[in-house]
């Protein structure tokens, strides 16, 4: 998430009421999560396992639980909290209205057909030639490209599921970040499509999802893909052009799935895939599981 102008390291200190590593004029551009942060913007962690993948990420600015040295060129935010306070900062910068107010800033383009029923959020844009069916759910700060269809009972932009237990109960991340819906794709009935929680939720251009699909926050799904039924992709997951995932399919966070590759029915993804086809309940190549059929079937 980028603030819509710079801010200062001592106005984002002052905010959250932290200390501060560094320059009090030192330039913060916006917020991120360690996957997507880019330079400019503020990471947070909150366990040590993690100070060094955060400390050594592109993030100039450290949202820490403990003063620690910091690295050349960068500035720290010392938390008591840091998961509370990125919170703070990002709702302070990015105002949630979750339906609560009247429709405002919406763009709709030229020939594009709404349906009386659809709901739209806050500060939306819709391309033309759209077609939007009934009932259809469309959060705030949602974009939609050209020639895009979207079938009843579809929801884009719901919140990202990303907890952590506090006190005995879950405590939600606040979700800031969007959806972006490409040109020419087409989503089927029921779907659901989480914005990022600091970033965008992505389907590429000329990309078709069938029905009852889950895509988690922050995933970007690439150009002509083919996702049939039920399929459950997680958060933050890239998911590369042409690739063609069956019915239900589930795909851990985190993961890369390579141009080209076909996932067949109930396959279950583990970690990064290479081009390829694959099949089974931990992913494997389809090939060498129907060997491996043959020879237990052969086992006498």
């Amino acid at each position: 998430m980028r603030f819509h102008s710079p801010q200062k390291l001592k106005t984002i200190a002052d905010l959250i009421g932290s200390k501060f590593v560094g320059p009090e004029d030192f330039e913060v551009l916006g917020s991120n999560e360690i996957h997507m942060v880019k330079p400019g913007e503020i990471v947070f962690v909150n366990h040590p396992k993690y100070y060094d993948k955060a400390l050594n990420s592109a993030a100039t600015i450290i949202l820490i639980d403990k003063e620690v040295e910091c690295p050349e060129g960068k500035a720290l935010l010392v938390s008591d909290d840091p998961f509370r306070d990125f919170n703070k900062i990002n709702t302070h910068f990015t105002r949630i209205y979750n339906f609560t107010e009247e429709l405002h800033d919406v763009e709709i383009g030229d020939g594009t057909k709404v349906h009386s029923s659809a709901v739209i959020g806050n500060n939306v844009k819709i391309g033309k030639n759209c077609l939007i069916f009934p009932n259809v759910v469309i959060g705030d700060r949602t974009e939609i490209g050209d020639n895009v269809i979207i079938q009843s009972g579809t929801v884009l932009g719901g919140d990202a599921f990303y907890y952590r237990k506090l006190d005995g109960n879950f405590d939600r991340l606040i979700s800031v970040g969007n959806v972006i819906i490409e040109n020419n794709v087409e989503i089927g009935n029921n779907c659901t499509i989480d914005r990022g929680v600091t970033d965008s939720t992505i389907i590429g251009e000329g990309s078709v999802l069938d029905n009852q699909i889950q895509v988690g926050h922050d995933t970007v799904i690439g150009k002509k893909c083919l996702i049939a039924s039920q399929v459950g992709i997680a958060g933050c997951c890239i998911i590369e052009d042409e690739v063609t995932i069956w019915g239900q399919a589930g795909i851990a966070s985190g993961l890369r799935i390579a141009s080209g590759t076909v996932l067949l029915a109930k396959v279950g993804v583990n970690r990064d895939l290479e081009k390829g086809t694959y099949f089974g309940i931990i992913a494997e190549d389809f090939k060498g599981y129907l060997k491996k059929e043959v020879k237990l079937r052969n086992l006498k």
